[in-house]
């Protein structure tokens, strides 16, 4: 089962290197094509993993305020009905 009140995190550079990692050269592929395809498919990773990770920073922080106000107008609700 899945703990959905932690946050997960991904290592951007790791990721990205692992992207790149299986990403093999092509048959008669030249050398300069190949970097620039390597360099593009880890920006590309690291970028999404950074978008990732803010998304799920700012998810996790609203869910925590979600539950906080939750909490807070039961407490409310409870001391003065």
């Amino acid at each position: 089962m899945v703990d959905k009140n932690k946050k997960i995190i991904i290592n951007p550079q790791q990721f990205a290197l692992n992207v790149i990692g299986g990403n093999q050269k092509l048959p008669n592929e030249e050398n300069k094509k190949y970097i620039k395809r390597q360099l593009t498919l880890y920006l590309e990773a690291l970028f999404l993993v950074q978008d990732f990770n803010d998304l799920e920073k700012n998810q996790f922080a609203l869910s925590k305020a979600t539950q906080r106000d939750e909490i807070l107008e039961k407490v409310i609700e409870h001391r003065y009905h």
